[in-house]
């Protein structure tokens, strides 16, 4: 039986291993899936003793993603252009690191909710580690520009750089949203675990559409914001974890499986909740 893994601090909430034995039971194979607990500074030992027990891949969560792509022998492009790393594969003794995040994200809004991307204006809060590594595929996906809003205007100005793209720059704090309206505002901070939102800017939300990396109850707080302040549709980010799982899974076992019955499993499981 193949032995995969799912590695970050906190784990226990983690619904990698339910959604990996569905993909598995959907294609036909059988995998052990596991939660382990690895707090930073401590993957390097994690990942040398799940190459010893015979692992073939790792899913990589907070705080570790930088950590796993400073470890990744061969990181992929995505995962250069992200400088984060979601996805391990153990091939020819070495860890190979890849970033599935923006890919999940991009299909979840443009295959599951039905929300082009192209010639978009797009509003990104946050600039740490989830950003990072969705803002390369938005890009890709023919987007027109994309602000970044962040509490730390330097790590704002980082990505800015980083991304070296003329369709990128920093939003600059309070008075109303500079330009036309933003199509698509994104929430890429954990905000919404405290309900203490930054003040946006006047008018962000005014018939846009909103989406919360987070999922579940957690993204309440930014969704009903979003709501309150004229978008006009407003999503959790179940749908991109459970795409960007299937990114892995392909890299690991050479399909992607089906996503949708994994994705209604998931939110009936969870309770169908209100957003």
């Amino acid at each position: 039986m193949s032995l995969y893994a799912v590695l970050g601090h906190p784990i226990d909430h983690s619904l990698s291993p339910r959604i990996h034995e569905d993909f598995a039971a959907l294609t036909g194979r059988i995998v052990r899936y596991e939660r382990r607990e690895v707090r930073a500074g401590g993957l390097a030992q994690a990942l040398s003793a799940l190459a010893a027990e015979g692992g073939l891949g790792a899913n990589i969560t907070v705080p570790l993603k930088g950590e796993a792509f400073a470890l990744a022998a061969r990181p992929s492009a995505r995962a250069l252009r992200a400088r984060a790393v979601n996805t391990l594969s153990w091939e020819n003794g070495v860890w190979i690191g890849d970033n599935t995040d923006g890919l999940g994200l991009v299909r979840d809004l443009t295959h599951n909710l039905g929300w082009p991307l192209r010639d978009r204006r797009v509003f990104l809060i946050g600039a740490g580690g989830a950003a990072q590594g969705i803002v390369g595929p938005l890009l890709d996906a023919g987007i027109a520009t994309l602000t970044l809003f962040n509490r730390t205007p330097e790590r704002a100005r980082e990505l800015v750089a980083a991304c070296a793209d003329a369709r990128v720059h920093r939003a600059t704090t309070g008075g109303p949203a500079a330009g036309p309206p933003y199509d698509l505002v994104i929430n890429a901070t954990a905000a919404g675990l405290s309900g203490a939102l930054p003040a946006f800017p006047d008018g962000l939300f005014e018939g846009a559409m909103a989406y919360d990396l987070m999922y579940g109850p957690k993204a309440r707080a930014f969704l009903s914001h979003a709501r309150a302040h004229g978008a006009r549709a407003a999503e959790d980010g179940l749908g991109m974890l459970v795409e960007q799982a299937a990114e892995s899974f392909r890299l690991w076992h050479g399909v992607r499986p089906p996503t949708a019955p994994v994705r209604a499993r998931l939110r009936a499981w969870l309770g169908g909740y209100e957003l």
